[in-house]
């Protein structure tokens, strides 16, 4: 498992039968994606599924997120694309609205795989 990131933490970990995925963000090569909320919300969720897949995982194995928004008022925007990324049952999921993200992103979100 790779860090593309080049900070000092792991993207992923796998733990046993966790899969851990720090925070994701809208980029692809270390710059954020163009396109505003909806475009940076579709890249955090490839990279999502990509981190997954280095351990193993899909996206159906996620058990828990947490998504973590710039302006709230993106909330049911994301619950729309958040809702054909994950299949039935989604996972349990907290939303968090944060004064900055990293890279100035407009949404985060990290997940806990399970693989049984």
């Amino acid at each position: 498992m790779n860090n593309p990131t080049g900070l000092p933490y792991t993207p992923v970990v796998r733990a046993g039968d966790w899969v851990i995925v720090s925070g994701q963000v809208g980029m692809v090569e270390g710059v954020l994606v163009a396109g505003g909320f909806d475009a940076e919300l579709r890249q955090v969720l490839a990279n999502l599924e990509a981190r997954l897949a280095e351990a193993g995982a899909t996206m159906a194995d996620v058990v828990k997120t947490t998504v973590f928004l710039r302006h709230l008022n993106d909330y049911g925007r994301m619950n729309e694309l958040y809702a054909t990324a994950f299949p039935e049952p989604r996972p349990a999921r907290s939303a968090i609205v944060a004064a900055e993200l990293p890279l100035g992103a407009l949404v985060e979100i990290e997940a806990w795989a399970h693989l049984a």
